[in-house]
């Protein structure tokens, strides 16, 4: 049984949904691969048809991790240039840029939020506020709940740590307006106080790149218990849905959906390594309508004219995609493309063009039913906090170094 601000939600059920292919992407995998080379006109009409039913009805599960689709990384180890540049000596700053949060600093399992200098672009959205946690991972969602360890972080090392435990374990950062820093310096696992303290960091840089870096790690993380905390090392973002309550009509529930995660090779972290993440383009960065349709570094857009916003229908702002009824205007989209499709077919010509397109507006679809989730419900406030059950194996819980 765990607590969170009673402002926000109750009854929190976390439901993790597997992928629709967990072996391989049928752009990798030879029996998935598809020869078009000899196919006569009436066959490509056939292909047509089949591509666009299955845009409409397969179960495509949009949770992805490690697609590269909205980041490419690289790892450093010990002996690469690259290494030393990366790390950020927060020792050799300026004194009274680096703050070290005397909170977090004395205390487990909690989190505090920040505010950032500047306008942090993550997974394309715009951040301004992110929530510094003591088990080594940074929040970057909007709604603080308990369950932070689930999605929407920036996790180094998310781990059961424990700064309270020594005078010498801090939880410090520095935002000088260009990058924001934050490490967790000689902090130890709750219970394996004796294995030794691990200093480690996550930078946050203006332009979108994050870094990861080590500088002690005493212990490979594939032996650090997950036991009472979830261990892991990467990305994830989610967006939320407002949906009805059937048994309380006023009532309405929020369901936060985890659509992306990045996962990296734990066992690349050692003493003096990195990982270094660069932002790929996104359509929330396309302002017009022209730059939204026509951007060859992007696929799937869509743009909305109502919201004026360009997107493949799968980020933070999904349930305003939805309200403002941007997937209709998608939909009829997708029957100007049948017309046009069938003419381009009959013609014999354009079918690579014609099938991309249709999967990428596959991707837009009206659905919210295969992502992982959580599942919170509004209710009164009866409490400074309110009870939260949680399912499936996430047995942590954070409690805000702010009241509510």
């Amino acid at each position: 049984m765990f607590f969170l601000p009673s402002t926000n939600f109750i009854n929190c059920e976390f439901r993790i949904v597997r992928q629709f292919c967990t072996k391989h992407t049928c752009r990798t995998c030879p029996s998935c691969a598809w020869n078009l080379t000899h196919l006569t006109t009436s066959a490509l009409q056939t292909l047509f048809i089949i591509l666009f039913s299955l845009s409409l009805s397969l179960p495509l599960s949009l949770s992805q991790e490690d697609s590269q689709r909205y980041y490419s990384w690289r790892s450093f180890g010990p002996g690469d240039r690259r290494t030393p540049e990366l790390w950020v000596d927060l020792n050799s700053v300026q004194q009274g840029h680096v703050r070290v949060h005397g909170i977090l600093s004395n205390t487990h399992r909690q989190a505090a939020r920040v505010a950032l200098s500047f306008d942090f672009p993550f997974y394309g959205h715009q951040v301004r506020q992110i929530t510094i946690a003591t088990g080594g991972f940074i929040f970057t969602g909007e709604i603080t709940h308990r369950m932070l360890t689930a999605t929407q972080y920036i996790a180094p090392l998310m781990a059961n740590f424990d700064p309270s435990f020594s005078k010498n374990s801090t939880v410090r950062y520095l935002d000088n307006g260009e990058v924001f820093v934050v490490q967790w310096d000689k902090v130890r696992l709750q219970g394996r106080e004796a294995e030794g303290a691990f200093t480690f960091q996550a930078s946050l840089h203006r332009n979108g790149t994050i870094v990861f870096g080590y500088r002690d790690v005493p212990l490979p993380v594939e032996k650090i218990n997950s036991t009472e905390h979830p261990v892991k090392v990467g990305l994830s973002d989610a967006f939320m849905a407002l949906l009805s309550s059937p048994q309380t009509p006023d009532a309405r529930r929020r369901t936060i959906y985890e659509y992306h995660r990045v996962e990296v090779d734990t066992t690349k972290i050692v003493n003096r390594s990195a990982f270094e993440f660069s932002p790929l383009p996104t359509c929330l960065q396309h302002t017009t309508c022209d730059q939204c349709l026509r951007a060859n570094l992007t696929s799937g857009c869509g743009w909305c004219n109502v919201l004026q916003r360009c997107s493949d229908g799968i980020d933070r702002h999904r349930q305003e995609w939805l309200d403002y009824s941007c997937s209709e205007e998608v939909e009829q989209l997708k029957k100007k493309v049948e017309i046009r499709g069938n003419k381009l077919l009959n013609g014999g010509a354009h079918w690579k063009k014609l099938t991309k397109l249709i999967f990428s507006l596959a991707l837009q679809r009206h659905t919210n039913n295969y992502w992982p989730s959580m599942k919170f419900r509004n209710q009164g406030c009866h409490s400074s906090y309110a009870e939260v059950e949680l399912g499936v194996h996430e047995k942590e819980g954070f409690i805000e170094a702010e009241q509510c």
